[in-house]
């Protein structure tokens, strides 16, 4: 008999979850029960619950989900990973995210977060991804170390391709790396760490971002201005640095908290830190003609809206167990990961602002027999 809380979880679904599952491909070569419920129910123990696949399989056997090896198990994930990467675009497109064609742009989003296999003595490992936007693909995935020369963030970790706008947050902030990505022809916008990137004006000199900054006293208010990063080594780049002063809101929160972590390290603040957190400011090498400052500030800042939703992807990765054994059924882990965390979003959504119980009503009729 189906649970109720599976029965409550399935209303917040894609109305076409079950369509997807035999339009991708996913339940091709099952013998016997060709459920997508029951497939998608023991995916979700191993990527949402964290459980190994051992562990899956024996709970799905108990509970009359499926019979199958953990080798099998981890087949059917890398055959689902087409109908995981389609459950998530279906929930940003709820969300009111944009997915869907780039008008011949492709934007990518590069990060990394680490993740820890299961037990006391489990290993850390950094996952290194690249998503496109808007179309949610992950394109490429790599897990490294997280200690030793060549594990850190960087924009040499990720294959580039001449022509992608690359999108990435402050942790990528660094002159070689900009220097990387105009060497393989493509362009970069992120998130400018002052202390990271050495920048001078057209006259070599030392570029005065603070001096800048201060004539941005309104919210909203946007400024644009050219500087040339050097590296030691080649020619210096040209950048622009766009920026845009917070609201007196959005300030107080952020000086709250660098001064809560300030507190948790027992380190004292810089003025120069607590300055620049009055403002967004990012430095990129995307085409002015395409790309005027304030295009450029929502393009970062399309960046972050998703960023929100990996932030619990996250979180959620910590709890679970990295299948390594090839790159296909790891994308199709991260897209399952993904997945609960859009899904959990949506019903904490729910329950805090639309239906006091918990659920839509419409979407909790009784389930219909697959033809």
């Amino acid at each position: 008999m189906e649970s109720e809380d599976w029965g409550v979880l399935k209303s917040f679904l894609p109305e076409d979850w079950s369509a997807q599952a035999a339009g991708s491909g996913a339940l091709k070569g099952l013998r016997q029960d060709k459920s997508p419920e029951k497939l998608l129910r023991t995916l979700m123990l191993h990527v949402a619950c964290g459980f190994s696949l051992r562990e899956t399989v024996v709970r799905a056997r108990q509970a009359d989900l499926a019979s199958l090896s953990d080798v099998a198990l981890m087949k059917r994930l890398r055959k689902s990973r087409e109908w995981l990467q389609g459950l998530c675009v279906a929930l940003f497109r709820e969300r009111g995210l944009a997915v869907g064609p780039c008008g011949g742009r492709q934007f990518r989003l590069f990060d990394a977060t680490h993740v820890k296999e299961p037990g006391k003595t489990g290993s850390l490992w950094r996952i290194h991804y690249a998503v496109c936007i808007p179309s949610l693909v992950c394109d490429f995935f790599k897990v490294t170390e997280t200690e030793g020369k060549g594990t850190g963030e960087s924009l040499r970790q990720i294959p580039i391709t001449a022509g992608d706008h690359i999108l990435v947050d402050r942790g990528y902030s660094t002159a070689a790396g900009l220097h990387h990505v105009a060497a393989c022809q493509a362009y970069a916008c992120v998130r400018l760490n002052p202390n990271s990137v050495p920048m001078v004006d057209d006259a070599g000199r030392a570029f005065c971002l603070n001096q800048h900054l201060r004539g941005l006293t309104q919210p909203g208010q946007v400024g644009c201005w050219p500087a040339w990063v050097p590296d030691g080594v080649a020619t210096p780049l040209p950048v622009r640095i766009c920026a845009a002063r917070k609201s007196d809101a959005a300030i107080q929160l952020a000086h709250r908290r660098l001064r809560d972590r300030a507190a948790r390290r027992g380190s004292a603040l810089q003025p120069d830190t607590l300055f620049h957190a009055e403002y967004i400011i990012v430095a990129t090498t995307f085409p002015p003609s395409d790309f005027p400052a304030a295009d450029v500030l929502e393009c970062y800042r399309m960046r972050w809206q998703i960023e929100l939703v990996f932030k619990r992807f996250k979180q959620i990765a910590q709890l679970g167990h990295l299948p390594k054994h090839d790159d296909e059924s790891a994308k199709a882990w991260l897209y399952g990961k993904l997945f609960a965390a859009l899904l959990t979003e949506k019903i904490i959504f729910h329950a805090k602002a639309i239906s006091p119980w918990g659920y839509d009503l419409l979407r909790c009729a009784p389930p219909q027999p697959l033809a």
